[in-house]
């Protein structure tokens, strides 16, 4: 069986460079190009180099040559950049593994429209484990419907540019969905000074950033008389870049469609 050429975006990041290492481990899995941004002192390296590998790839910022004959595209990059690398894909016919967050609502439309042509798998977060505790929030905010107040507690490293992280962002859209709300409508952000009374239909997010904190997310139920918490802590990017490479895999026998890891796990 042929192996699968994957592309990996933003390949001397820190996501990157986990994707690098796991690819040359996978048996079925082999590195086709690494894109980096113009202007990167690492242009032209070879992109082995980043891992101690030396593969005979070097990264490139020729996005149209890098993909050519490529079978997926992994990006977690920045909206900007990715839409970018997602229209020269949906014309390569690349299909695309997108882990990146702080999309518009519009650019999530983008998103949609390119998935007509190619398949796509778009999750906040590509760790199994935090699409198990997704399954998990819809179970306990059916149960938890009446009494319970709902706060999700995100933390990230220093160098995280969004806030909410994808991640919460996602936990609360199950919440909010299972119970019939609006995200958009019922999501509190920040709360400082004389706030009042908590409105009980809100979800609330607070966000801490840090150090080199990988990511943790808590999803608290608050009751009379007690507490529910989910969580999931991050020790290690290895968990999204699995996560990532599973969802490859699993675009190579799918149609072109808009996928997330709950497809990919059979989890729906």
């Amino acid at each position: 069986m042929s192996k699968i050429k994957i592309a990996i975006a933003g390949s001397s990041g820190r996501m990157g460079r986990v994707l690098l290492e796991n690819i040359a481990q996978a048996d079925d899995l082999v590195l086709h190009a690494a894109l980096g941004h113009a202007g990167s002192a690492l242009l032209g390296r070879d992109v082995g180099e980043l891992f101690g590998a030396p593969c005979g790839i070097k990264i490139s910022a020729d996005v149209q040559a890098a993909l050519s004959g490529a079978d997926v595209l992994i990006d977690f990059t920045r909206p900007e950049g990715t839409l970018h690398h997602l229209e020269i894909s949906r014309q390569l016919g690349v299909n695309m593994v997108i882990g990146t967050t702080g999309f518009s609502p519009q650019q999530k439309a983008q998103l949609g429209a390119a998935a007509q042509d190619i398949g796509i798998v778009f999750a906040p977060n590509m760790s199994v484990g935090v699409n198990l505790v997704f399954k998990l929030l819809e179970t306990a905010s059916r149960v938890l419907a009446q009494g319970y107040d709902i706060e999700i507690i995100e933390a990230h490293h220093r160098h995280k540019i969004d806030a909410p992280s994808g991640t919460a962002l996602g936990m609360g859209e199950v919440v909010a969905r299972t119970l019939g709300r609006d995200l958009a409508q019922c999501a509190v952000y920040g709360r400082e000074g004389v706030t009042g009374e908590r409105d009980p239909s809100t979800i609330g997010f607070a966000t801490v950033r840090g150090g080199d904190i990988v990511g943790d997310h808590t999803v608290l139920f608050a009751g009379t008389g007690e507490r529910i918490e989910i969580t999931h802590k991050a020790s290690s990017r290895a968990t999204f870049a699995l996560g990532a490479l599973r969802a490859a895999r699993f675009l190579k026998t799918n149609p072109a469609g808009m996928y997330d890891m709950q497809d990919v796990l059979g989890l729906k």
